[in-house]
């Protein structure tokens, strides 16, 4: 964007009269170039640190006897913070990025015969896990420090929350993940399937994986109140906050609010999580507020949240299922990873799970760096389709989405959505996944 400059105006127009010099101002606002780099090149932000760049200029500006200084100026600000806001708008409106077809992606895709530099089969033992968490994970970037766009529901519409997301965070790329038998093994331990289909002992597998539902509702009742929750879900952890009205709940007492009230009476929830009352949403918000705050304060250390002697069995089951998937979720972490430090890039998650034993299943993997609490949608009631909307909604057309999931349901949705879909059915798709990150074809 070229900078504004006096040369457009005719020469012929002239002051009204001389000017007693004036010495405190030497300095005026310009508008920098934009730095923008197109899809292809798998770009990054916009480098300009503010709207409005600051430059010295040299001049002798009309005495403040005849114009107001600070009101010229003033105007003149605003004049250019509109302009840059209309043209990033409107940039942002307008430009699009092209799909990426699934056949670029082949030559980094073998689900059977992939070999990779970072696991062999001679290194699958407690010993080649010795500590919980293989990857250390930086803070995911989120749109502003503590807020989301989900966060002013009942406050913001759609298109307010999409323009503040075009101005403060534009991702280039979502990745919209499965949870189950995608990230993590779970579901597939307790029926069976995972050690049918990958030689493992059955009685071990079905014994890890009760173990670690028993773990996974333990912390869902004893510390994200499931028990009060688990017929009112949400599809996000924010759908209900526009009823919360800021109450500290530092001294709240949440076991004699009177929210579960008669027997029973949970059951009264509608479809759509609304029991119906001002003051029992207000509780329901209260809630749900605590479990943002639980998860945000515990992400990276689930054993402090746990206690001893949970932390412990904790840490041994987890040493436990990384030997006997093969080290399934160091893998997905790695390729988590690698999306997280990529600047205008972002790890969604979807699942089928509800929202509250989701985030139990998040904090017990070690993904809660990889997911900012915001970033996780339960598809339970509303089905994915719905939720992959809303996520487009949240960022916009101009980011390319990436599905990557092991079920039938998501791949439809990306296919019907014109998204490319990366199937994970083996280790070896997230080792090919990790590898398609790293040289950047994703």
């Amino acid at each position: 964007m070229a900078a504004y400059g006096q040369t457009q105006y005719s020469p012929a127009l002239q002051p009204p009269g001389p000017y007693a010099p004036y010495a405190h101002h030497a300095q005026g606002y310009s508008v920098p170039s934009y730095n923008i780099k197109t899809e292809d090149g798998l770009s990054h932000s916009p480098g300009q640190t503010g709207l409005l760049g600051y430059s010295n200029f040299s001049g002798t500006p009309p005495s403040q006897s005849l114009y107001s200084y600070s009101h010229t100026h003033g105007h003149c600000f605003v004049f250019y913070l509109l302009i840059n806001l209309i043209v990033l708008i409107l940039w942002q409106e307008f430009s699009a990025y092209s799909s990426y077809s699934q056949s670029q992606y082949s030559p980094y895709y073998n689900s059977h015969h992939y070999n990779s530099p970072y696991l062999t089969s001679s290194n699958i033992s407690p010993a080649a896990i010795a500590a919980p968490l293989a990857y250390q994970h930086p803070d995911p970037h989120v749109m502003l420090p503590n807020h989301s766009p989900e966060s002013h529901a009942g406050e913001w519409s759609i298109k307010g929350d999409s323009l503040i997301t075009c101005l403060f965070f534009s991702p280039q790329r979502v990745f919209i993940w499965d949870l189950d038998e995608t990230i993590i093994i779970f579901h597939s331990l307790l029926t069976g399937t995972f050690s049918s289909r990958f030689g493992k002992d059955s009685s071990k597998a079905v014994s890890l994986g009760l173990w670690m539902e028993e773990m996974i509702f333990n912390l869902a009742d004893s510390r994200l109140f499931f028990n009060d929750l688990e017929e009112c879900d949400q599809v996000h952890i924010d759908d209900v906050a526009s009823d919360d009205n800021g109450q500290d709940l530092s001294t709240y007492n949440f076991g004699s609010d009177g929210f579960q009230g008669p027997a029973g009476a949970g059951s009264l929830c509608l479809s759509s999580g609304v029991h119906g009352g001002v003051d029992w949403m207000r509780k329901l918000a209260f809630r749900y507020r605590r479990v943002k705050e639980i998860y945000n304060t515990y992400k990276n250390n689930v054993g402090g949240l746990l206690g001893s002697p949970k932390r412990e069995e904790w840490l041994q089951l987890r040493r436990e299922m990384e030997v006997l998937t093969d080290l399934w979720l160091t893998q997905a972490l790695k390729a988590l990873a690698l999306i997280n430090s990529r600047p205008n890039c972002v790890n969604v998650l979807v699942t089928t799970t509800q929202l509250i034993p989701a985030l139990s299943k998040v904090l017990l993997y070690g993904l809660g760096s990889a997911f900012p609490i915001e970033n996780i949608y339960s598809a339970t009631k509303t089905g994915k389709e719905s939720c992959f909307e809303r996520i487009s909604q949240r960022f916009g057309r101009r980011a390319v989405y990436v599905v990557i999931g092991d079920g039938a349901e998501e791949e439809a949705v990306a296919k019907k959505k014109n998204m490319p879909f990366w199937r994970v059915s083996c280790r070896a798709d997230l080792e090919a996944l990790s590898h398609a990150l790293e040289l950047d074809y994703l």
